[in-house]
């Protein structure tokens, strides 16, 4: 197993903690849990947070001064490689489906949905023959283990995923996107930072290919537009560089705030929404704000990147580093945030959900998930309670 000195773990910790106390989505986070869903911050949230944070954070990142909001730069890598293209980007995908892209399609059933019930009798399955039909390893990987699925604080999750009334969806689907990436970039820094013998926790040797457990591999288009299997480490750099050019680029995540626009309120005006723009102009989702026509697909090409890059941490990384460094109630944290916004917004499919879908069962059944969450309608129930009564924390 791999070795962490008592020193090196105390200072990763105590990095990762600081640079998400740095962060005002964990703040808001830490604190928000605390009021109900209603509460009066929301009323009057200023969309040109949103904006303004944008740069404040690339700032406080870097160590530099956030006086002015100039061209700032999300979290990247350091090594000086070749930028991604959109066309490497959207051709990874997983070992499973390596087909082109095509159009977007109706939501097809999660996987818990599909296997809910027996086809040749009808029946409904058990929570164990519902686990099995997963083929987890056995014994089961310690994050499906409800005594280590536990979060910072406990309270309504969905207070940070609902969308403000007042607040444009483009725009507060930008916030979203610049936040949880920066979440997770903290996570990631723990397994790419190098140690004393020179090696980062996640390498070559540890993890030659992007993966989540044995029935899930992400694969990457060469540029010959060829899947490739690419150790962990570099996928995630990638995506990194991807995803920050992505967010660093005011076509696709405006910065300035005068072109914000609020969110349509039909108590106060009840002219249509199509009717308040030009007739027979094309619309789309933050056109009022100046995102562009792509705006909704970009985001969830970086969500869809994001998800794969937690379920990599959860399935590798879980036991070394976070759960010996006490981190896993962070990293619960930040990941059970993700899913309920990534599913609030259609950010993520319930199809997408399925190298973490034990998980989710399990946050459903324990609670974490409230009832009128999406998350919760693609949960299992009864291999969410099952998994709890394996713990032996029946609810």
């Amino acid at each position: 197993m791999h070795c962490v000195g008592v020193s090196l773990s105390k200072l990763l910790r105590n990095s990762v903690l600081r640079c998400l106390a740095n962060t005002s989505s964990f703040l808001v986070f830490h604190w928000s849990l605390r009021r109900p869903a209603a509460s009066r911050w929301r009323k009057s949230l200023s969309i040109t947070l949103s904006r303004r944070a944008k740069w404040q954070h690339n700032a406080r990142f870097r160590g530099g001064s956030n006086k002015s909001p100039g061209p700032q730069k999300s979290p990247t890598p350091s090594s000086g490689q070749l930028p991604v293209s959109d066309s490497q980007l959207q051709g990874s995908q997983s070992s499973a489906s390596l087909a082109p892209k095509v159009p977007p399609l109706p939501n097809s059933p999660s996987l818990a949905q599909t296997i809910g019930m027996d086809e040749k009798n009808g029946s409904i399955q058990s929570g164990d023959d519902v686990i099995n039909s997963y083929h987890l390893p056995r014994p089961l990987p310690l994050w499906l283990n409800a005594n280590c699925t536990k979060h910072i604080v406990k309270g309504n999750f969905m207070t940070l995923s609902a969308r403000p009334k007042t607040v444009e969806q483009g725009e507060w689907i930008a916030h979203q996107v610049v936040e949880h990436y920066r979440n997770l970039w903290n996570f990631v820094r723990v397994v790419h930072e190098k140690e004393d013998n020179g090696f980062s926790i996640c390498n070559s040797t540890t993890c030659p290919r992007t993966s989540a457990g044995a029935n899930h591999s992400f694969t990457w288009l060469n540029r010959d537009r060829e899947p490739v299997e690419l150790p962990a480490y570099e996928y995630m750099t990638l995506m990194q560089r991807w995803i920050s050019g992505k967010i660093d680029d005011p076509a696709n995540f405006p910065t300035d705030p005068s072109g914000v626009s609020y969110a349509h309120n039909p108590a106060i005006t009840t002219t249509p929404l199509s009717q308040l723009s030009n007739p027979g102009e094309k619309e789309w989702l933050g056109k009022r704000s100046g995102f562009p026509e792509k705006f909704l697909e970009i985001s969830q090409m970086i969500f869809r990147q994001m998800f794969r890059v937690y379920s990599h941490l959860y399935w590798s990384h879980f036991t070394e580093p976070f759960y010996h460094l006490n981190l896993e109630k962070q990293l619960n944290s930040c990941f059970s945030h993700f899913i309920l916004t990534a599913t609030a917004l259609d950010l993520l499919g319930p199809h997408e959900l399925e190298p973490m879908q034990p998980l989710v069962d399990l946050w459903a059944a324990n609670g974490t998930f409230p009832p009128e969450s999406k998350a919760y309608e693609y949960a299992n129930l009864r291999a969410g309670e099952r998994l709890l009564q394996l713990a032996g924390m029946t609810q």
